[in-house]
């Protein structure tokens, strides 16, 4: 990935002894001061300006969960005088065009979610700055799901291909438990085809799952990038959602038009993760691999390397689980500009035995 998507990690903690330090000191005053952040809230800042189609984006509508550079704003709760984070269940806030929603995941070294850590416990920059000021932090947020089913169906995976579709129909058996969730399917050779529309009605997503077949080379980036321009980018509701593709595939592509980082690009402009899952079952890691990681990590997301076609189940499942399981932070950048301009992201646990995984960055709205 070029530099001007992200800053590499390794530059930010050379420049820690730096950086660090500010934001340790925004967070724990943010901390001290979260009794007086919803008053603050009410009678805060006016928005800077509407927020209107980033720089380069295709022609598509305006969701209504794209008035914020972040992700799609979840209902966030304010925390209580402790610090401690709320829970679940609280009223929808609607952040203005200058905050940033992020939605991020806390695992240990051996992949489990660790819950009930506090706002103390994390150090974040944006664009290289502390934030202005963190407006809410909390745990555990069940927003509706807005689920991508992407499958691989060249010839290069016609053996695996089979529990591929097995999996993935129990995978949206598993995921789709309220009615406000919602997901289609898109198979990918040659080209992309969606052979269900968005729903959440089971049977209609199995069909599109089974109409599937493997054929033609493999055009993984446009696919990609098609999902979100068109889907995911223009989806439209009264309500935040989480949005997320499941990409089942060996990660190689000897067809597409758009490169890797224009579909990382339009990932990151329709506030989308991506989970993927590996059907490389070789023992080495290959170039495909490495491809699914780098989309992935640049998106807030992660992928699976299932041992054996059978074991792909638990891949599945380890998603469910995340999607139902994770942080929420919003936040106002220092200097905020409404120029279009994409600005890094880097949050930051004090706990050294956790990782956290959030998307790199985020484009800012264009005035």
């Amino acid at each position: 990935m070029t530099q001007q998507y992200f800053t590499p990690t390794a530059e930010l903690r050379r420049r820690g002894s730096r950086i660090l330090p500010i934001a340790l000191a925004a967070l724990f005053l943010a901390a001290a001061s979260a009794a007086s952040l919803a008053a603050q809230t009410a009678g805060g800042q006016p928005a800077p300006g509407t927020a209107q189609k980033p720089a380069q984006a295709p022609p598509a509508p305006q969701s209504t969960q794209q008035n914020t550079p972040g992700a799609a704003p979840p209902a966030p709760a304010q925390n209580d005088q402790n610090g401690t984070p709320s829970d679940v269940g609280t009223p929808t806030i609607v952040t203005r065009v200058n905050e940033v929603s992020l939605i991020f995941t806390v695992n240990d070294r051996h992949g489990h979610y660790i819950p009930d850590l506090k706002q103390s416990d994390f150090a974040l920059l944006d664009d290289q700055k502390a934030p202005a000021r963190v407006n809410s932090f909390h745990q555990q947020i069940n927003l509706p799901l807005r689920v991508g089913i992407l499958i691989d169906t060249s010839s290069s995976i016609r053996s695996r291909f089979q529990f591929e579709q097995q999996s993935a129909t129990e995978f949206l058996l598993q995921v789709l438990r309220a009615k406000n969730d919602r997901a289609f399917v898109m198979g990918f050779d040659v080209t992309p085809t969606v052979t269900t529309d968005w729903t959440n009605n089971q049977d209609a997503l199995e069909t599109g799952i089974d109409k599937l077949r493997p054929e033609g080379g493999t055009a993984l980036f446009d696919a990609l990038y098609v999902a979100c321009r068109d889907k995911l980018l223009t989806d439209r509701g009264p309500e935040p959602v989480r949005k997320a593709i499941i990409l089942v595939s060996d990660g190689e592509d000897n067809q597409s038009r758009v490169y890797m980082p224009e579909a990382i690009k339009e990932c990151q402009r329709a506030e989308t993760i991506i989970y993927a899952i590996s059907t490389n079952w070789t023992p080495s890691r290959g170039e495909g691999d490495k491809v699914l990681d780098e989309l992935s990590s640049q998106t807030g997301g992660e992928t699976f390397y299932p041992p054996s076609v059978e074991e792909m189940a638990v891949s599945f499942k380890s998603i469910e689980e995340e999607l139902r399981s994770q942080y929420a932070l919003v936040y106002t950048p220092a200097d905020f500009k409404s120029d279009g301009a994409f600005r890094t992201i880097y949050l930051y646990c004090y706990d050294r035995r956790y990782q956290v995984r959030a998307k790199k960055g985020y484009f800012a709205p264009r005035q």
